[in-house]
């Protein structure tokens, strides 16, 4: 697949936000997977295997609070995207009204998405962010940045107290049937939307002040930067989820103190660490635009990455399926590494499927949708 420096074939869409949404998703897969061993983040019992110990703690270093920043930070770069797309044609106030109708709509596939498939669901938090932050897109790089710590803060402490707390799920039986599981999910909406709003905020914000300076749009000109925000970031993270994976491992059994140190250090550190994996992506879109072809395995990850909401919710599905008691009932029958083996292939089958929709020139059949909802007229 030809590719010329830093946009895809044919658009005029840049290479490295696809290429990192596509391989965000993967994350996300190993992130959500964890559902499959029945115990959430708690850690494996004593006699577990030694592989699921290992796999256990790769999943604390490098995925848990860390995909979703990336997430996060994608959608606010994709925020700005769109509104500069928009701007020439409907204006800045018209490019904000949709921004913000776009973000309402954003809020009602999140209650579908919950209330069908899964109990993890970001949509609505996202969509909640793209109402408030409308108006701040083009607001000054400071304020910005300023904004983004006071909510990391705000969100390592939130996030962190849920992590000190045990388990809801020890020893509760899964509901066996689709209505009670249905309104379980929708009862802890009110509950888990806010908490990732407050999350998502500090990662949406970044995303907002690198995509006004085209820094994925342009990786090569922003190498220095992308190079030190990757291996600082990452760095970060894998050294502040240390505690946390002692946790998760069953190496450590802290007080409630000590757990809540330990989670808010863990999401703190894993915005860092979320930041640094777009910047890698970032870099290696870098590298890509200097070949003539790029493989096929840029290209499934970009077709993926241009289908992420589509991708995202199929994912759902599959947890759905494998899950629930009253379908294939996976839950607590296998243990991190069996999950994480899942979770991949799941990805992988997402991305194969984005495939052949991109040789067949069809977009996400959610990506449609929501275009439709939010633009129900073309443009003039």
């Amino acid at each position: 697949m030809s590719a010329p420096p830093t946009r895809l074939p044919g658009t005029d869409r840049a290479l490295a936000p696809d290429l990192a949404r596509g391989a965000m998703l993967a994350l996300i897969a190993l992130a959500h997977a964890q559902v499959l061993t029945g115990r959430g983040l708690a850690p494996p019992p004593g006699a577990a295997p030694v592989v699921d110990g290992v796999t256990q703690a790769l999943l604390t270093l490098l995925v848990d609070s860390r995909a979703y920043p990336m997430f996060a930070a994608l959608f606010g770069y994709g925020l700005v995207q769109l509104l500069r797309r928009r701007e020439p044609v409907i204006g800045t106030d018209g490019a904000r009204r949709l921004l913000r109708r776009r973000g309402l709509w954003l809020v009602v596939f999140g209650i579908a998405h919950t209330v069908l498939l899964f109990t993890g669901d970001i949509l609505a938090a996202y969509g909640i962010l793209a109402v408030l932050l409308a108006g701040m897109l083009d607001g000054p790089g400071r304020r910005l940045l300023v904004a983004a710590s006071i909510a990391a803060v705000a969100g390592s402490l939130a996030y962190g107290a849920v992590l000190a707390m045990p388990d809801p799920t020890d020893g509760v039986d899964t509901p066996a049937d689709p209505l009670t599981s249905a309104l379980i999910r929708v009862a802890v909406f009110p509950v888990l939307t806010p908490l990732n709003a407050i999350m998502a905020a500090a990662p949406v914000l970044v995303g907002v002040w690198a995509a006004r300076r085209g820094v994925l749009t342009d990786p090569a000109r922003h190498r220095v930067l992308l190079r030190r925000v990757a291996v600082t970031g990452i760095a970060i993270a894998v050294i502040g989820a240390l505690p946390q994976a002692a946790r998760t491992t069953g190496l450590w059994a802290p007080d409630f103190s000590g757990a809540f140190a330990a989670g808010a250090l863990h999401t703190a550190t894993g915005y860092a660490g979320g930041l640094g994996y777009a910047a890698a992506i970032g870099l290696l879109a870098a590298y890509l635009t200097t070949r003539s072809r790029s493989g096929r395995g840029t290209a499934a990850l970009v077709a993926c990455g241009r289908r992420s909401l589509s991708c995202y919710l199929a994912q759902s599905v599959a947890w759905l399926l494998l899950f629930e008691p009253y379908l294939l009932d996976l839950g607590g029958t296998v243990g991190p590494a069996g999950a994480s083996v899942i979770g991949l292939m799941v990805w992988a089958i997402t991305v194969g499927v984005a495939v052949l929709a991109e040789r067949a020139g069809r977009p996400g059949p959610a990506e449609s949708l929501l275009r439709r909802l939010v633009e129900p007229r073309p443009d003039r």
